[in-house]
């Protein structure tokens, strides 16, 4: 027992009880002090520190009793007007809407990674031409090249992309035959010519390897040019063929502008210099120059056709007077062997039924680089005119 839990002593120092005696050792009543006062004494001296929790118990019990006050107090007068609870509220909303901007961009941050990856896909495929491994491996087959499209330098039915693909393909010795399929209105003379000049080097440094000309929708003017380079050519009984002719085609605008009282004020070092401006008067003198040029161009294209037809042409005065004619009417005319698609020609003719594509496709970085290219040429010139103030001439 420890000191404040030993029973108070007398005045003359020594405890009413002494430690481990027995209640029938306790002095009697001849001892000076009654039953009472002792029991009185007792209880106020007995077990302090339990008397201490049991008020840290009460004091806790009417504080929590005082928070439940203050809150019950408080309902309806909060913001939210929810009650006690509303800055839990208002601190749940708040992380809702971070929770849901965090999916969000975590959506987005995946949407944005796949268009990337799709990007650099597509790239990948435009840049890095298959073509070329397409024919690795492969036995005897077809071999074809597509000339789509207008005829003209700096498109992919340029001299030099058909030639290349054409070159590709005679090249190649598993090759039992060359198409060359043409879907084109015409073009340039000039790129025509070239084409059909490598087509006939090519026929004669490959003298066993069969060259047809399979024409889809049209082959007219320059793509005709092309074709008349042929072994053969096959059409559909619907082509367009023919339009064996050349022009050169402008507009004339003088009669406007004396309506709207306009002047052309254009200055030449040559006579002939302003030849076809639109804003001047026609000329007769140029008029019969162009005309007398056009019609030895014509006559180059007649030469050539002849060349290449041969004795299948029929006689015709319509001929190769810039007409053109159905596929089946053309091959009446001579201007066409027969009836038949690629597929005809590269199963039953050349019994090689399966068809490799030569054609060369520019690619992206090509393609680019030739923009980014024209485009600083372009820059450079007109700093060049604009230092030499000759920007006016041409």
């Amino acid at each position: 027992m420890t000191e404040q839990q030993k029973p108070p002593s007398d005045e003359s120092g020594q405890p009413d009880e002494q430690e481990g005696a027995s209640p029938a050792a306790a002095p009697g009543p001849a001892s000076g002090a009654t039953e009472a006062e002792r029991l009185e004494t007792a209880g106020k001296a007995d077990y302090p520190l339990e008397r201490e929790l049991r008020a840290s118990d009460d004091a806790a019990r009417r504080e929590a009793d005082e928070r439940k006050a203050r809150i019950e107090s408080g309902k309806g007068s909060g913001p939210v007007g929810g009650g006690a609870g509303w800055e839990r509220d208002v601190l749940e909303k708040v992380l809702m809407a971070t929770l849901r901007e965090q999916r969000a961009a975590r959506r987005w941050r995946i949407f944005f990674r796949f268009a990337g990856l799709a990007v650099l896909l597509v790239i990948f495929l435009a840049v890095f031409d298959f073509k070329g491994d397409s024919a690795i491996g492969t036995g005897k087959h077809t071999a074809m090249v597509s000339l789509e499209g207008e005829i003209a330098a700096g498109t992919p039915a340029s001299a030099e992309s058909i030639n290349a693909s054409l070159q590709a393909a005679f090249a190649d010795s598993n090759a039992a035959g060359v198409i060359l399929k043409i879907n084109s209105p015409g073009g340039s003379p000039v790129q025509a010519g070239i084409i059909n000049d490598e087509i006939h080097r090519l026929r004669a440094l490959y003298p066993s390897k069969p060259f047809y000309v399979v024409v889809e929708e049209i082959c007219a003017s320059g793509g005709y040019y092309v074709a008349a380079a042929a072994d053969k050519i096959y059409v559909d009984k619907a082509s367009i063929v023919g339009s064996i002719g050349v022009l050169m085609d402008g507009f004339g605008f003088t009669g406007l502008m004396d309506k709207l009282g306009v002047e052309r004020r254009l200055y030449t070092s040559g006579a002939n210099k302003g030849m076809l401006d639109p804003f001047s008067p026609q000329v007769p003198r140029q008029k019969a120059f162009a005309e007398t040029m056009l019609k030895e161009i014509h006559e180059q294209f007649i030469d050539v056709v002849k060349e290449g037809r041969g004795d299948r042409l029929k006689d015709d005065p319509e001929l190769f007077s810039g007409l053109f004619w159905s596929g089946e009417r053309s091959v009446e005319l001579g201007l066409a062997d027969g009836l038949g698609g690629a597929d005809y020609v590269a199963r039953d003719l050349f019994k090689a039924e399966d068809i490799v594509d030569y054609t060369v496709k520019e690619n992206i970085a090509e393609r680019v680089a030739k923009r980014f290219g024209a485009a600083v040429g372009t820059a450079a010139m007109k700093t060049m005119l604009w230092s030499t103030g000759l920007q006016g001439m041409r």
